[in-house]
């Protein structure tokens, strides 16, 4: 039940699009294609186990460690309110 001037199932809406949202960006971060042999940061050789296990790895396990300590997340605001946009 939505309430104010929103229509019925407004929020389920909303939280069907931030988790296809969230879906799409992980989905576009994974590896595909071929695997590098040498680590594409740091020039460190890739082991044959990952490559294996991550077709389409680019990174060693400790640069990518760092890239995704680095990823922030996106922050769009669904609601709407007036509370949630003071912030």
């Amino acid at each position: 039940m939505a309430g104010g001037w929103a229509r019925d199932g407004a929020v389920q809406d909303q939280i069907d699009d931030t988790v296809s949202d969230a879906v799409r960006a992980a989905r576009n971060r994974m590896p595909h294609g071929e695997s590098a042999e040498y680590c594409d940061e740091c020039g460190e050789e890739i082991p044959e186990k990952r490559r294996a296990a991550l077709p389409g790895v680019r990174t060693c396990v400790a640069c990518q460690s760092q890239r995704d300590t680095a990823t922030r997340h996106s922050t769009i605001n669904r609601r709407g309110s007036k509370d949630s946009q003071l912030r």
